[in-house]
């Protein structure tokens, strides 16, 4: 195990329902337990985070969207990410009785009462803001400006060249051009670029 991961380090889970969210360590296992041989960790994350709030909501509705929910997982030393980050909250006692605390329902539930309890005064706070915001995942479209988070597909592709061949309709309208389909380049035109397929006054 990497020295720095220790209790109050905040990772990214990577593995399993969580993956994506964001967590602190709670307690170290180095040398594992024996229902777990292997070196993990107790951490205590976000399953789901608070909600955006503006100024003018009522108090009720900005305590109902501060909520958080919380669990509790014992994670690989290899199925999680860690960051710069460190969170100053101590959980210590929240799980003091971990892992043995956490085998019943019951006081798991308690124990994610507790932790719950702790992160959202946290969050009244002000502080470690960066841990209550939901991670942003960004998908590039394979086709600029067309079906923006979907796959590379026929369908995407076929609009792509419906697209451009409106644009080149478009231009050649403007400018007095016909189009050659057969993809011969006719050099740079009048807005730049190079011209695709494009034939003045039917001439090549």
């Amino acid at each position: 195990m990497v020295k720095f991961l220790k209790p109050g380090k905040a990772v990214i889970l990577l593995q399993g329902t969580y993956a994506g969210k964001k967590a602190v360590i709670v307690r170290v296992f180095k040398e594992g337990t024996r229902d777990r041989p292997y070196g993990h960790f107790l951490v205590v994350g976000l399953a789901k985070y608070v909600k955006k709030v503006i100024r003018k909501a009522s108090a009720k509705k900005m305590a109902k969207k501060s909520r958080v929910k919380v669990f509790l997982k014992l994670v690989n030393f290899t199925h999680l990410m860690p960051t710069r980050y460190t969170l100053d909250v101590n959980l210590k006692e929240v799980v003091s009785g971990a892992p043995d605390s956490l085998i019943t329902k019951d006081k798991k539930l308690t124990a994610a009462k507790s932790a719950k309890a702790k992160l959202e005064e946290r969050f009244k706070t002000g502080k470690n803001m960066w841990f209550f915001t939901k991670l942003r995942r960004k998908r590039r479209s394979p086709v600029a400006g067309l079906c923006r988070f979907a796959p590379r597909t026929t369908c995407c592709l076929r609009r792509a060249r419906e697209q451009r061949t409106r644009e080149e309709d478009e231009r050649s309208r403007l400018f007095g051009w016909e189009i050659d389909r057969t993809g011969q380049v006719d050099g740079p035109d009048r807005m730049g670029g190079t011209a695709r397929a494009l034939v003045r006054d039917g001439t090549e």
